[in-house]
């Protein structure tokens, strides 16, 4: 295979790598069909380290150029349009990267979701709402018809300083800007600080709306792999020496789909690396009422220097009042504020009304302290009888929604989720929650999901694999 690396371009070797390939495969020279070198040979044949390969590679898998086949390699594929520019878009990759998101959302049958990121209805504090809507309604009538103030609820925002002070976020109500959910406010840090060709650090594995939201605006997705105490650092060190991130996206707390919290130490390490290469972290939070007694997050150390914090209310109080938050330095929030604007408006205002009533009343605060002891006691449940029958679990969870699991001698996870269909359980293979797409042995367990009785047959079943039975 003819390629022409220089490593004294400007370019780094990984673009230069994915572009080359790009042009062979569009212009007919690679077929669809031809197997690629392995990640190995191509590094030897030309060169370099495996790191720029890797990329390469994954940037074309995510162009929908070439795909993986599991245990066998890379092999170009038929699924392109030729007449596309190189390094726009991938329509395809989009449409792949919705289909996960939107199978959460699928409600055919009665299949327990296993891998859901949603808590049952029963878990929910359904009265506490009722009773808050109630009132909203009967107090005033502009709450039905009128839009929020772009910035939104000034008792909300006053409510969400309080909520960042006790974890050591000095964040005043004009630096908080609310949003129709989580995900809106990473849409508005995307649109807002990155165009296309950027690069950014994402965790791997983890968060697959953002990974899909990223490749349709464009941007570079490079990953970090994710071990039990955060980000491992020697990597990022490494990745650092051949990249430019402007952001990087990191869970603190109850990391999705690990359910890990980096450490103390690695947080400070990580913030070191942010001053010395000019990146600003974008702090993901979204579980952060899980936690029973607050620890330190990024921006406890940093005070949003170098980092965007995002909060929400989906996940433990309604999935229907989709409410988020971003916080952020001063010169930021304006032209955030603006953007929201721009794009949606403003908020809804009966429910950011709704919301801040039940923080000023205290019914978020109850609601929470109970779903922390059911979804301890769920977990510890989970833990026990996924160990009983021989699966693996990554980290004992403090907390939060999740397991990550999988079966030792189960190379791919995939196998697991066609076993949980006949079990009629829906299970999401780990591949989803990875930047690539790469196969993995690991699932991601909803423990409330896996409270439910037609699940303990499923994780007897899986285990017999380990065992060989």
């Amino acid at each position: 295979m003819k390629l022409a690396l220089d490593t004294m371009a400007g370019v780094p070797l990984n673009k230069q790598l994915a572009h080359q390939l790009e042009q062979m495969i569009r212009s007919r020279h690679l077929r669809s069909g031809v197997k690629l070198p392995s990640i190995r040979k191509m590094a030897a044949d030309q060169e370099i380290s495996r790191f720029p390969v890797v990329e390469a590679y994954g940037v074309l898998a995510a162009r929908g150029l070439i795909r993986p086949r599991h245990g066998s390699g890379f092999y170009v594929t038929d699924r392109f349009d030729s007449s596309a520019h190189a390094g726009g878009t991938d329509l395809r990759v989009a449409e792949e990267e919705s289909s996960h998101i939107l199978s959460q959302f699928a409600s055919t049958d009665d299949r327990v979701k296993l891998s859901s990121g949603f808590l049952p209805a029963a878990w929910r504090d359904v009265d506490g709402i009722a009773q808050a809507v109630r009132h909203v309604v009967r107090s005033d009538a502009a709450n039905l018809v009128d839009y929020a103030q772009p910035q939104g609820d000034p008792l909300l925002r006053q409510h969400l300083s309080r909520h960042l002070a006790s974890l050591g976020i000095n964040a005043q109500p004009q630096q908080i800007l609310v949003t129709h959910s989580a995900s809106q406010a990473l849409d508005l840090v995307v649109r807002l600080l990155l165009k296309p060709g950027d690069t950014v650090f994402v965790e791997d594995p983890g968060y697959f709306n953002l990974f899909g939201l990223l490749k349709l605006h464009g941007v570079n997705l490079v990953g970090v792999p994710r071990r039990a105490t955060g980000p491992d650092v020697e990597m990022a060190e490494a990745l650092l020496r051949e990249h430019r991130p402007k952001l990087f996206f990191v869970n603190t707390i109850f990391h999705n789909p690990t359910a890990t919290n980096i450490a103390p130490q690695v947080m400070f390490r990580l913030l070191q690396l942010a001053h010395q290469h000019g990146f600003t972290f974008v702090e993901d939070d979204v579980y952060a009422d899980f936690e029973a007694t607050p620890s330190q997050r990024l921006a406890t150390l940093d005070q949003l220097e170098r980092v965007v914090y995002l909060g929400g209310f989906s996940k433990a109080l309604s999935s229907s009042l989709r409410i988020g938050y971003l916080a952020a330095r001063p010169d930021l929030i304006k032209p955030f504020i603006e953007l929201k604007a721009l794009t949606s408006m403003g908020g809804a205002r009966i429910v950011e009304s709704i919301v801040a009533l039940l923080l000023e009343r205290g019914t978020h605060r109850k609601h929470m302290e109970r779903l922390r002891r059911r979804l301890a006691q769920a977990s510890a449940n989970a833990v026990t009888r996924l160990r009983q029958s021989g699966w693996e679990v990554y980290e004992q969870p403090s907390g939060g929604m999740f397991l990550w699991a999988c079966v030792p001698g189960v190379e791919d996870s995939a196998v697991l989720c066609d076993a949980a269909r006949t079990f009629g359980l829906d299970l999401a293979p780990g591949r989803e929650f990875r930047p690539n797409g790469e196969a993995t042995p690991w699932v991601r367990v909803n423990v409330a999901a896996a409270s439910d009785p037609l699940v303990e047959p499923f994780i007897n079943a899986a285990g017999r694999l380990a065992r060989g039975t």
